[in-house]
């Protein structure tokens, strides 16, 4: 996390009046305003294990990272204030979730970038809190309102499912493809043989499609997934739970809690963080495979074709060669050499 967002921006126009209030910050957080924040108090809750990972270096145990807060996540907070993602309805989820712990009459801040959508956290959020626009600047909007009525909130009722040849996919609001299988997810399972074997790591798992439908054709294949998402860590486990497959599930910020060494890295890496474009996951994902591949071991993304890494892949590991593609996605592959072990 760097500098300030437009979102950010926004809301510190307005810092003086925050002054005495103890905030629970929210949703799509991208910087590190909430641990900077002139205010008598200040708390976090995140989906997000690498915007936690930053916060919580400054905020201790103040910053809580998981799928849904808890009581004491949100504590003595009289004052919400929720970045809005670009997701609507993972939006819903996180704003339920937390509105249902506040105490009635508390203040409620909505900030966001306008193409966002954020404006439609004013018919979101009518029943509960209506909101009026406060200030609208760098291309964002600032809405206030107070909590009237919590909502009811039960994670179970946000659980969604389909199928995948014959595999049952479970998804939750905010996880990669959540309402069907994306087309490079798809291009890739193309390029999987029945009968892989080892150790295999599915780096940005989602929904846990990828290792399911691994595991169906090569069941001796021992599966380790992970995500920054908690949303995605726990659509994964309950996607494997659900076809009966074994497999570690945890969350990761691309390799900082991965151990170990594998055969087959595999992953559709994503180029946004939020609303905004950003290479450093990918970037980040193939110079690690080097120190995370045993040697014959192979890395194979898939990617949107204009996306510049053949040649990050050739710098890392020497080269790389295209298995499939179509006029939007290819899939690379690479394999760990002894010359990339040196690298």
């Amino acid at each position: 996390m760097s500098a300030f967002t437009p979102a950010s921006e926004v809301l510190l126009r307005h810092s003086d009046d925050f002054a005495q209030s103890r905030i629970l910050f929210a949703g799509d957080l991208q910087d590190d305003l909430p641990a900077r924040f002139n205010s008598a108090a200040a708390r976090v809750h995140t989906q997000q294990f690498h915007h936690w990972q930053a916060l919580s270096q400054r905020m201790d145990d103040r910053a809580r990272f998981g799928l849904a807060a808890q009581a004491d996540d949100v504590a003595d907070s009289d004052t919400l204030i929720y970045y809005w993602p670009k997701n609507k309805p993972e939006a819903q989820f996180q704003l339920m979730n937390i509105l249902s712990l506040l105490p009635v009459g508390c203040d409620i801040f909505i900030v966001g970038e306008n193409r966002s959508g954020v404006r439609s956290a004013e018919q979101m959020l009518m029943d509960y809190a209506p909101l009026s626009k406060v200030d609208s600047a760098r291309r964002c909007g600032l809405y206030h309102g107070r909590l009237e009525k919590r909502p009811t909130f039960a994670v179970d009722a946000y659980w969604d499912a389909y199928s995948v040849d014959g595999l049952a996919i479970k998804t939750l609001p905010g996880v990669f493809s959540r309402d069907g299988l994306d087309a490079g997810s798809r291009l890739l399972l193309t390029t999987l043989t029945p009968h892989t074997k080892g150790k295999v790591l599915d780096m940005g798992c989602g929904a846990g499609v990828l290792s399911a439908a691994l595991a169906h054709h090569s069941p001796k294949v021992r599966l380790t997934l992970c995500d920054v998402s908690a949303a995605a860590v726990e659509a994964s486990r309950a996607t494997l739970a659900a076809n009966g497959i074994e497999g570690e599930v945890f969350a990761s910020n691309v390799f900082s809690e991965v151990k170990g060494r594998f055969d087959l890295i595999i992953s559709n890496p994503p180029f946004h963080d939020g609303l905004q474009t950003s290479f450093d996951a990918t970037q980040a994902l193939i110079r690690g495979a080097v120190r995370h591949l045993n040697i014959g071991g192979e890395l194979r993304i898939v990617a949107n074709a204009f996306l510049p890494w053949p040649q990050a892949l050739d710098e890392a590991f020497g080269f790389h060669e295209t298995l499939a593609q179509t006029g939007r996605f290819r899939v690379y592959r690479t394999v760990m050499t002894h010359r990339a072990k040196k690298a």
